[in-house]
């Protein structure tokens, strides 16, 4: 059921982000550091997403729940996607987040982390 309901964030996000003009490289990538939600492309510019949702606020908003363990984990995976996509490492890269804070609009968050020391 959570796979389902993450599918779906993921797909609300994506529409969000192609309606803005940004295009799809890949989704659902997958290595040892982690997984990263989106890989899209903005002009130049190599975009790393991740999609985070919340039912309720109880615990704090979407964006809120990006700990520094996980921008370490998405860092390092961005990393390693660099290293296998050596065309894509060319260009300027950055991490972005789309809050999606129950049934309300995307919040895209622009720049939303600069990425950690190795």
């Amino acid at each position: 059921m959570a796979r389902a309901k993450g599918d779906a964030a993921e797909e609300r996000a994506l529409n969000h982000l192609q309606r803005q003009g940004l295009t799809l490289v890949t989704r659902n990538w997958h290595c040892r550091m982690g997984e990263l939600d989106l890989i899209m492309r903005e002009g130049e510019e190599l975009v790393i997403v991740e999609v985070r949702q919340r039912t309720h606020a109880s615990f704090g908003g979407a964006a809120e729940s990006i700990t520094a363990t996980k921008r370490r984990r998405l860092t390092r995976a961005a990393r390693l996607y660099l290293q296998r996509h050596p065309r894509e490492a060319q260009r300027p890269v950055r991490f972005d987040v789309v809050a999606l804070n129950g049934d309300g609009e995307p919040e895209w968050i622009r720049h939303a982390f600069l990425p950690e020391a190795p």
